[in-house]
């Protein structure tokens, strides 16, 4: 069995280069729909997705014909009071530049931490492990649920940062924890 973990579709707020969690709820960009449209991916028997709109229509783009199952947990991370803004809108205040020298272990002010974040998302993850499935499987939720999964699964090991992937792109994560590249 195979794991297609897949990072939704390009939104107006990914080309602005903003923080969108899990408070901003954004459809897919029109650019970002035809970079899907242009890509072919694996064949699945599930979909499971994050309950954001962003990867409920990425689902519905790459797999028309397969209900999706929705995840809650798979949602983005709480981004608090960094939600809907960008980098250079952050850059030299307080609470931004102590995130930053803490290389993203802080939690985000008002939000949640990195490893709060990993943890509801692996243990979502694990959760569907138990359940089984009978073959290939896609996830179609965020690049930090993505990260998350990878950080504790694959194999070689690598860091959480090290499994950063772009829209529409992702990983394909076999049983055994060795992936490859969608």
């Amino acid at each position: 069995m195979k794991w297609m973990l897949i990072r939704h579709g390009q939104t107006t707020g990914n080309v602005q280069h903003r923080y969108i969690g899990c408070r901003t709820d954004e459809l897919l960009c029109p650019q970002g729909i035809e970079k899907l449209k242009l890509r072919k991916y694996p064949k699945v028997q599930r979909v499971f997705v994050s309950p954001m709109l962003r990867c409920r229509q990425t689902a519905e783009i790459l797999y028309p014909d397969i209900k999706p199952e929705m995840i809650e947990d798979f949602r983005e991370c709480d981004f608090g009071a960094f939600e809907n803004k960008s980098y250079q809108e952050l850059s030299g205040t307080a609470d931004y530049q102590a995130w930053i020298d803490s290389l993203g272990e802080l939690p985000f002010p008002g939000g949640e931490s990195r490893m709060e974040f990993a943890k509801r998302c692996v243990d979502a993850f694990e959760e569907l492990i138990r359940r089984g499935s009978k073959g290939d499987c896609a996830l179609i939720v965020h690049g930090g649920t993505i990260m998350a999964i990878m950080e504790r699964y694959a194999v070689p090991k690598g860091s959480y940062y090290d499994f950063q992937v772009k829209n529409g792109e992702g990983y394909i994560l076999f049983d055994d924890g060795r992936y490859e590249k969608l």
